[in-house]
Protein backbone atom coordinates (compact mmCIF):
# COMPACT_ATOMS: atom_id res chain seq x y z
CA UNK A 1 0.00 0.00 0.00
CA UNK A 2 3.04 2.23 0.53
CA UNK A 3 3.88 1.73 -3.13
CA UNK A 4 0.28 3.02 -4.09
CA UNK A 5 0.34 6.35 -1.66
CA UNK A 6 3.70 7.28 -3.28
CA UNK A 7 2.02 7.34 -6.69
CA UNK A 8 -1.13 8.79 -5.63
CA UNK A 9 1.29 11.69 -4.30
CA UNK A 10 2.98 12.18 -7.68
CA UNK A 11 -0.42 11.64 -10.17
CA UNK A 12 -1.79 14.37 -7.51
CA UNK A 13 1.26 16.83 -7.74
CA UNK A 14 1.74 16.25 -11.86
CA UNK A 15 -1.98 16.60 -12.64
CA UNK A 16 -2.32 19.79 -10.43
CA UNK A 17 0.73 21.70 -11.72
CA UNK A 18 -0.07 20.88 -15.31
CA UNK A 19 -3.73 22.40 -14.98
CA UNK A 20 -2.17 25.24 -12.66
CA UNK A 21 0.37 26.25 -15.76
CA UNK A 22 -2.19 26.16 -18.38
CA UNK A 23 -4.65 28.62 -15.88
CA UNK A 24 -1.99 30.70 -15.17
CA UNK A 25 -0.62 31.32 -19.05
CA UNK A 26 -2.64 34.27 -19.73
CA UNK A 27 -2.54 35.54 -16.17
CA UNK A 28 1.18 35.27 -14.79
CA UNK A 29 2.13 38.62 -15.74
CA UNK A 30 -0.09 40.00 -12.85
CA UNK A 31 1.60 37.64 -10.31
CA UNK A 32 4.95 38.31 -8.24
CA UNK A 33 7.59 35.92 -8.57
CA UNK A 34 6.94 34.10 -5.82
CA UNK A 35 3.79 33.28 -5.89
CA UNK A 36 3.99 31.76 -9.50
CA UNK A 37 6.99 29.72 -7.66
CA UNK A 38 4.91 28.85 -5.02
CA UNK A 39 2.07 27.55 -7.13
CA UNK A 40 4.71 25.78 -10.10
CA UNK A 41 6.70 23.86 -7.24
CA UNK A 42 3.46 22.59 -5.78
CA UNK A 43 3.91 20.18 -9.14
CA UNK A 44 7.79 18.95 -8.66
CA UNK A 45 7.65 16.23 -10.70
CA UNK A 46 7.11 17.42 -14.68
CA UNK A 47 6.49 13.67 -16.01
CA UNK A 48 2.91 12.29 -16.65
CA UNK A 49 2.22 9.88 -13.50
CA UNK A 50 -0.96 7.21 -13.44
CA UNK A 51 -1.23 5.98 -9.78
CA UNK A 52 -3.74 5.58 -7.50
CA UNK A 53 -5.58 8.91 -7.52
CA UNK A 54 -6.58 7.50 -11.29
CA UNK A 55 -7.67 4.35 -9.60
CA UNK A 56 -9.47 6.38 -6.66
CA UNK A 57 -11.14 8.64 -9.05
CA UNK A 58 -12.59 5.60 -12.05
CA UNK A 59 -13.37 4.07 -8.59
CA UNK A 60 -15.96 7.15 -7.02
CA UNK A 61 -17.55 7.39 -10.27
CA UNK A 62 -18.46 3.62 -10.45
CA UNK A 63 -19.73 3.48 -6.93
CA UNK A 64 -22.22 6.46 -7.65
CA UNK A 65 -20.26 9.65 -6.12
CA UNK A 66 -19.16 11.05 -9.64
CA UNK A 67 -16.06 11.43 -11.80
CA UNK A 68 -15.46 15.36 -10.00
CA UNK A 69 -16.36 14.32 -6.49
CA UNK A 70 -14.72 16.32 -4.18
CA UNK A 71 -13.84 13.63 -2.15
CA UNK A 72 -10.35 13.57 -4.80
CA UNK A 73 -9.94 17.29 -3.55
CA UNK A 74 -9.89 16.14 0.24
CA UNK A 75 -7.41 13.46 -0.58
CA UNK A 76 -5.18 16.08 -1.91
CA UNK A 77 -5.44 18.04 1.09
CA UNK A 78 -3.92 15.10 3.02
CA UNK A 79 -1.44 14.89 0.81
CA UNK A 80 -0.54 18.37 1.29
CA UNK A 81 -0.28 18.01 4.49
CA UNK A 82 2.19 15.97 4.46
CA UNK A 83 0.37 12.78 6.43
CA UNK A 84 1.80 9.48 6.31
CA UNK A 85 -1.49 8.16 4.12
CA UNK A 86 -0.63 4.19 5.26
CA UNK A 87 -1.36 5.66 9.05
CA UNK A 88 -4.99 5.95 9.86
CA UNK A 89 -3.90 6.99 13.41
CA UNK A 90 -1.33 9.50 11.62
CA UNK A 91 -4.12 10.83 9.06
CA UNK A 92 -6.59 11.39 12.02
CA UNK A 93 -3.80 13.36 13.85
CA UNK A 94 -3.64 15.80 11.64
CA UNK A 95 -7.43 16.14 10.63
CA UNK A 96 -8.12 17.07 14.60
CA UNK A 97 -4.72 19.28 14.37
CA UNK A 98 -5.78 21.04 11.28
CA UNK A 99 -8.22 24.82 11.28
CA UNK A 100 -10.57 23.57 9.17
CA UNK A 101 -14.44 23.51 9.93
CA UNK A 102 -15.74 20.49 11.56
CA UNK A 103 -17.60 19.88 8.22
CA UNK A 104 -14.16 19.89 6.34
CA UNK A 105 -12.84 17.37 8.58
CA UNK A 106 -15.68 15.17 8.40
CA UNK A 107 -15.82 15.69 4.46
CA UNK A 108 -12.08 14.62 4.60
CA UNK A 109 -12.97 11.26 6.86
CA UNK A 110 -15.39 10.06 4.53
CA UNK A 111 -13.01 10.29 1.82
CA UNK A 112 -10.47 8.82 2.89
CA UNK A 113 -13.23 6.28 3.88
CA UNK A 114 -13.53 5.54 0.60
CA UNK A 115 -10.31 5.19 -0.43
CA UNK A 116 -9.33 2.72 2.14
CA UNK A 117 -12.87 0.91 1.15
CA UNK A 118 -11.59 1.05 -2.73
CA UNK A 119 -8.21 -0.84 -0.81
CA UNK A 120 -9.98 -3.31 1.00
CA UNK A 121 -9.26 -2.42 4.39
CA UNK A 122 -10.31 -0.75 7.41
CA UNK A 123 -10.07 2.12 10.58
CA UNK A 124 -12.21 3.69 13.21
CA UNK A 125 -13.20 6.87 11.70
CA UNK A 126 -13.69 9.70 13.70
CA UNK A 127 -16.65 11.50 14.58
CA UNK A 128 -17.41 15.13 13.34
CA UNK A 129 -20.64 16.84 13.75
CA UNK A 130 -21.21 19.99 10.74
CA UNK A 131 -21.69 23.17 12.42
CA UNK A 132 -24.61 25.14 11.62
CA UNK A 133 -23.15 28.68 10.62
CA UNK A 134 -24.54 31.17 8.25
CA UNK A 135 -22.38 31.76 4.79
CA UNK A 136 -20.22 35.17 4.19
CA UNK A 137 -22.45 37.30 2.05
CA UNK A 138 -20.16 40.18 0.13
CA UNK A 139 -20.87 43.36 -1.27
CA UNK A 140 -21.99 43.63 -4.87
CA UNK A 141 -18.90 45.90 -5.69
CA UNK A 142 -16.29 43.25 -3.74
CA UNK A 143 -17.80 40.32 -6.02
CA UNK A 144 -17.28 42.77 -9.00
CA UNK A 145 -13.56 43.43 -7.88
CA UNK A 146 -12.57 39.71 -7.95
CA UNK A 147 -14.27 39.52 -11.45
CA UNK A 148 -12.67 42.41 -13.02
CA UNK A 149 -9.50 41.74 -11.85
CA UNK A 150 -9.18 38.21 -13.15
CA UNK A 151 -6.44 38.05 -15.71
CA UNK A 152 -7.40 34.82 -18.19
CA UNK A 153 -10.46 34.64 -20.35
CA UNK A 154 -11.32 31.19 -18.51
CA UNK A 155 -11.56 32.48 -15.36
CA UNK A 156 -12.85 36.10 -16.01
CA UNK A 157 -15.69 33.32 -17.49
CA UNK A 158 -16.36 31.03 -14.95
CA UNK A 159 -16.86 33.62 -12.39
CA UNK A 160 -18.93 35.26 -14.63
CA UNK A 161 -21.24 31.60 -14.87
CA UNK A 162 -21.31 31.21 -11.06
CA UNK A 163 -22.49 34.99 -10.50
CA UNK A 164 -24.92 34.69 -13.11
CA UNK A 165 -26.45 31.22 -12.65
CA UNK A 166 -25.89 30.54 -8.81
CA UNK A 167 -24.68 27.09 -9.93
CA UNK A 168 -22.29 25.03 -7.26
CA UNK A 169 -18.62 25.81 -8.30
CA UNK A 170 -18.31 21.83 -8.88
CA UNK A 171 -21.58 21.95 -11.31
CA UNK A 172 -20.02 25.10 -13.43
CA UNK A 173 -16.51 23.12 -14.09
CA UNK A 174 -19.29 19.95 -15.90
CA UNK A 175 -20.83 22.16 -18.72
CA UNK A 176 -20.37 20.93 -21.92
CA UNK A 177 -20.79 22.70 -24.92
CA UNK A 178 -23.71 21.27 -26.03
CA UNK A 179 -25.96 22.31 -22.66
CA UNK A 180 -25.61 25.83 -24.03
CA UNK A 181 -28.27 26.64 -26.24
CA UNK A 182 -29.05 30.39 -27.27
CA UNK A 183 -28.39 32.40 -23.96
CA UNK A 184 -29.88 29.10 -21.37
CA UNK A 185 -27.21 27.18 -19.81
CA UNK A 186 -28.44 23.38 -18.50
CA UNK A 187 -27.13 22.35 -15.71
CA UNK A 188 -27.12 18.52 -16.90
CA UNK A 189 -25.05 17.29 -14.41
CA UNK A 190 -25.61 18.45 -10.41
CA UNK A 191 -23.81 17.75 -7.51
CA UNK A 192 -25.40 15.19 -5.03
CA UNK A 193 -28.73 16.95 -3.59
CA UNK A 194 -29.52 18.82 -6.35
CA UNK A 195 -31.30 18.72 -9.48
CA UNK A 196 -30.62 19.19 -12.88
CA UNK A 197 -31.92 22.84 -14.22
CA UNK A 198 -32.05 25.10 -16.69
CA UNK A 199 -30.77 28.78 -16.46
CA UNK A 200 -31.18 31.73 -18.70
CA UNK A 201 -27.35 34.19 -18.68
CA UNK A 202 -26.98 37.22 -19.99
CA UNK A 203 -25.92 37.41 -23.65
CA UNK A 204 -22.55 39.02 -22.63
CA UNK A 205 -21.42 36.05 -20.78
CA UNK A 206 -22.69 33.37 -23.84
CA UNK A 207 -20.36 36.07 -26.09
CA UNK A 208 -17.81 35.57 -23.51
CA UNK A 209 -18.16 31.58 -23.40
CA UNK A 210 -18.16 31.36 -27.26
CA UNK A 211 -14.58 33.58 -27.12
CA UNK A 212 -13.16 30.21 -25.68
CA UNK A 213 -11.48 27.60 -27.13
CA UNK A 214 -13.72 24.72 -28.16
CA UNK A 215 -10.64 22.19 -27.47
CA UNK A 216 -12.76 19.81 -25.17
CA UNK A 217 -16.28 18.81 -24.69
CA UNK A 218 -16.41 20.73 -21.70
CA UNK A 219 -16.40 24.42 -21.60
CA UNK A 220 -13.64 24.78 -18.66
CA UNK A 221 -11.25 21.60 -19.25
CA UNK A 222 -9.68 22.09 -16.01
CA UNK A 223 -9.69 20.22 -12.44
CA UNK A 224 -11.59 21.81 -9.54
CA UNK A 225 -7.92 21.91 -7.38
CA UNK A 226 -5.96 23.84 -10.44
CA UNK A 227 -8.98 26.37 -10.64
CA UNK A 228 -9.16 26.94 -7.20
CA UNK A 229 -5.42 27.18 -6.40
CA UNK A 230 -5.55 30.32 -9.47
CA UNK A 231 -8.78 31.49 -7.47
CA UNK A 232 -6.86 31.83 -4.36
CA UNK A 233 -4.14 33.61 -5.91
CA UNK A 234 -6.19 36.18 -7.64
CA UNK A 235 -8.50 36.40 -4.64
CA UNK A 236 -5.20 37.39 -1.99
CA UNK A 237 -3.88 40.17 -4.95
CA UNK A 238 -7.15 41.21 -4.91
CA UNK A 239 -7.19 41.67 -1.05
CA UNK A 240 -3.98 43.25 -0.89
CA UNK A 241 -4.79 45.56 -3.70
CA UNK A 242 -7.76 47.01 -2.10
CA UNK A 243 -6.44 46.24 1.34
CA UNK A 244 -9.67 44.97 1.94
CA UNK A 245 -9.38 41.95 4.32
CA UNK A 246 -13.39 40.77 3.44
CA UNK A 247 -12.32 39.67 0.09
CA UNK A 248 -10.16 36.40 1.30
CA UNK A 249 -13.72 35.33 2.81
CA UNK A 250 -15.07 34.49 -0.22
CA UNK A 251 -15.11 31.07 -1.80
CA UNK A 252 -15.91 29.88 -5.45
CA UNK A 253 -18.91 28.99 -3.31
CA UNK A 254 -19.62 32.40 -2.16
CA UNK A 255 -20.88 33.72 -5.44
CA UNK A 256 -23.96 31.43 -5.38
CA UNK A 257 -24.61 32.76 -1.34
CA UNK A 258 -24.61 35.68 -2.87
CA UNK A 259 -26.67 35.39 -5.50
CA UNK A 260 -29.31 33.67 -3.87
CA UNK A 261 -29.42 36.02 -0.81
CA UNK A 262 -29.95 38.85 -3.32
CA UNK A 263 -32.82 36.66 -5.47
CA UNK A 264 -34.53 36.46 -2.22
CA UNK A 265 -34.30 39.96 -1.14
CA UNK A 266 -35.74 41.24 -3.94
CA UNK A 267 -38.69 38.62 -4.96
CA UNK A 268 -39.31 37.11 -1.25
CA UNK A 269 -40.10 34.11 -3.23
CA UNK A 270 -38.37 31.08 -1.36
CA UNK A 271 -39.79 28.75 -3.60
CA UNK A 272 -38.18 30.28 -6.44
CA UNK A 273 -34.72 30.37 -5.10
CA UNK A 274 -34.92 27.13 -4.53
CA UNK A 275 -35.62 25.81 -8.16
CA UNK A 276 -32.97 28.26 -9.26
CA UNK A 277 -30.09 26.61 -6.38
CA UNK A 278 -31.48 23.08 -7.94
CA UNK A 279 -32.56 22.32 -4.33
CA UNK A 280 -34.52 18.79 -3.55
CA UNK A 281 -34.90 20.05 0.15
CA UNK A 282 -36.49 23.15 1.06
CA UNK A 283 -35.02 23.37 4.38
CA UNK A 284 -31.56 24.12 2.42
CA UNK A 285 -32.58 26.74 0.83
CA UNK A 286 -34.68 28.69 4.12
CA UNK A 287 -31.34 29.85 5.45
CA UNK A 288 -31.57 32.28 3.01
CA UNK A 289 -34.35 34.06 4.58
CA UNK A 290 -32.63 34.37 7.53
CA UNK A 291 -29.65 36.25 5.84
CA UNK A 292 -31.55 39.42 5.09
CA UNK A 293 -34.13 41.48 7.05
CA UNK A 294 -36.86 44.03 5.68
CA UNK A 295 -37.75 46.84 7.15
CA UNK A 296 -40.31 49.74 6.01
CA UNK A 297 -37.78 52.27 4.85
CA UNK A 298 -36.44 48.84 2.40
CA UNK A 299 -39.59 48.86 0.19
CA UNK A 300 -41.35 50.71 -2.24
CA UNK A 301 -44.82 51.83 -1.54
CA UNK A 302 -47.71 52.51 -4.00
CA UNK A 303 -51.62 52.52 -4.22
CA UNK A 304 -54.31 51.67 -6.80
CA UNK A 305 -57.79 52.42 -6.63
CA UNK A 306 -59.05 51.00 -9.85
CA UNK A 307 -58.41 46.95 -11.35
CA UNK A 308 -56.39 48.78 -14.33
CA UNK A 309 -54.12 50.38 -11.93
CA UNK A 310 -53.54 47.33 -9.65
CA UNK A 311 -52.38 45.23 -13.47
CA UNK A 312 -50.50 48.16 -13.82
CA UNK A 313 -48.94 48.01 -10.54
CA UNK A 314 -48.38 44.43 -10.56
CA UNK A 315 -46.66 44.25 -13.63
CA UNK A 316 -44.46 46.83 -12.73
CA UNK A 317 -43.10 43.93 -9.88
CA UNK A 318 -45.38 45.19 -6.60
CA UNK A 319 -46.90 42.69 -4.23
CA UNK A 320 -50.27 43.21 -3.20
CA UNK A 321 -50.39 43.74 0.62
CA UNK A 322 -53.75 44.82 2.01
CA UNK A 323 -56.93 47.33 0.85
CA UNK A 324 -58.18 50.30 2.98
CA UNK A 325 -61.08 52.43 2.29
CA UNK A 326 -60.99 51.54 -1.01
CA UNK A 327 -57.36 51.89 -1.83
CA UNK A 328 -55.31 48.87 -2.49
CA UNK A 329 -52.00 49.16 -0.57
CA UNK A 330 -48.10 47.28 -3.22
CA UNK A 331 -45.08 47.22 -2.03
CA UNK A 332 -41.59 45.83 -3.58
CA UNK A 333 -38.21 45.41 -2.21
CA UNK A 334 -35.47 48.30 -3.15
CA UNK A 335 -32.60 47.59 -4.56
CA UNK A 336 -30.51 44.85 -2.58
CA UNK A 337 -29.00 46.91 0.05
CA UNK A 338 -25.22 46.04 -0.97
CA UNK A 339 -25.67 46.97 -4.87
Amino acid sequence: MADQFRELNTYCQTNTQRQVCELLTEDSKNLSATETIRIVADGINQQEAKGLLLQYELYLEKEGYGKNSRYISCIRMLINSNVNMNDSEDVKRVIASKAWKNGTKMQVCYAYDALLKMLKTTWTMPKYRQEEAYPFIPDTKEIDALILSAGSKRMTAYLHVLRETMADPGEALRIRWTDINGNVIMLNHPVKGHYPRPLQVSNNLISMLNSLPKTCELVFPVSYDALACCYRVLRKRVAQKTNNPRILKITLTTFRHYGATLLYFQTKNILLVKKLLGHKKIENTMKYTQLVSFSDTEFEVTTAQTLEEAKQVLSAGFDYVAEKDGIMLFRKPKRYMNA
